[in-house]
């Protein structure tokens, strides 16, 4: 199967050969910064773009389409625009935290990246704990919202991260159930295992219909988690301004908008890994001609395939529903999902048990 396992380990050796165990680990550790940057600065422009694009095919219309061919360079010229703009902090703000805020947020979803496997042995870190540690990670970033609301001195601010504290609190445990799942099934916490696996199929279609609503309570989830809408009561412009992040601007406003983007390709990226197989190419059964003509496909072109295609669903969602007011939000998680998530991690459990699944 084509991959990226032969570049990483024959760079690691040429490295080793050459400078030694200890040069060679800080040479990886400095690459692998660099690259997470460059992914992170790819993505917040691909997927701005991709979000304006998909609005407008939603609405019936063009989107940008003066910067560049067919409008493809606007979010360089937004970006170049935030990156001149002046960053201004607030009379009355904690400084420090008001700065630090946006660090953390960015520096959390870049974290977050390491147990990811983007193809087969193209992975930062394959952790014996990979799902914990993404969940574990993940739920740290509230921390930074909440900063960032309390240190603007700002009531819509604050409102906004309380907001979203108590949103991002409640859908986790939604999200971590439907997780669960699969590692029920799994028997591994380990991305690798979990993508392996699935060898002979994946789960979303091997799990019957206990890991199908799983996957739905996931995507409903994760779309809260990340403040999308119909979930974007954390920035509800029509009553909060901009929520948490209104007394930002300039850069630090981008690494807050960066941080979104990139979150939502992260989560999608971890639904794609536990239902959808991740790098793993779609095979029914084993040595079929079928699952021959699959492997010819590379396994970053399959990750990124099903990631974008969460994504666009994500976006979907946005531009079809209508806004939730906050108490809607939490009874739809508190008196529904979660009851539904609980007693289909029942379900899962005695699939498992029993061997019902294919």
């Amino acid at each position: 199967m084509p991959s990226l396992e032969n570049i990483t380990d024959d760079l690691d050796v040429w490295l080793y050969q050459q400078f030694g165990a200890t040069a060679t680990f800080l040479i990886e550790s400095v690459l692998i910064a660099l690259l997470a940057i460059g992914l992170f600065s790819i993505l917040g422009l691909v997927l701005i773009m991709m979000e304006r694009k998909v609005s407008a095919y939603m609405q019936v219309r063009l989107g940008p389409n003066r910067v560049g061919p067919k409008g493809m360079f606007q979010t360089v010229a937004d970006t170049l625009k935030l990156i001149v703009k002046e960053g201004m902090t607030p009379d009355g703000a904690d400084k420090f935290l008001f700065n630090l805020a946006p660090f953390i947020v960015m520096i959390i979803a870049m974290v977050i990246l390491a147990p990811l496997a983007f193809s087969k042995g193209f992975q930062i870190w394959d952790i014996n704990i990979g799902v914990l540690f993404i969940t574990a990670v993940s739920s740290v970033s509230v921390i930074g919202i909440l900063m960032a609301g309390w240190a603007s001195n700002n009531k819509y601010s604050l409102l906004g991260a309380m907001r979203s504290g108590a949103q991002i609190v409640s859908y986790e445990l939604s999200a971590g159930l439907s997780v669960i799942a699969i590692v029920v099934l799994t028997g591994s916490l380990r991305m690798s295992d979990i993508v392996a696996s699935q060898e002979n199929g994946w789960w979303l279609f091997k799990g019957h219909i206990p890991v199908l609503i799983a996957f739905v309570i996931f995507i409903i989830a994760i779309t809260a988690e990340t403040n999308r809408a119909p979930f974007d009561l954390a920035e509800a412009e029509s009553e909060l301004t901009a929520g948490f992040h209104t007394e930002y601007s300039g850069m630090k406003f981008a690494l807050f908008f960066l941080a979104e983007y990139v979150n939502i390709f992260i989560v999608c990226a971890v639904g794609a890994t536990l239902f959808l197989g991740g790098w793993m190419p779609l095979h029914f059964g084993t040595n079929t001609q079928f699952n021959h003509v699959m492997d010819y496909i590379p396994g970053i072109v399959w990750f990124m395939g099903k990631t974008f295609f969460l994504i666009f669903v994500i976006m979907w969602f946005r531009w079809t529903f209508p806004r939730l007011r906050i108490d809607q939000l939490l009874n739809l998680e508190w008196k529904y999902l979660l009851p539904i998530s609980l007693f289909n991690l029942l379900l899962v459990t005695l699939m498992a048990i029993m061997g019902w699944h294919f």
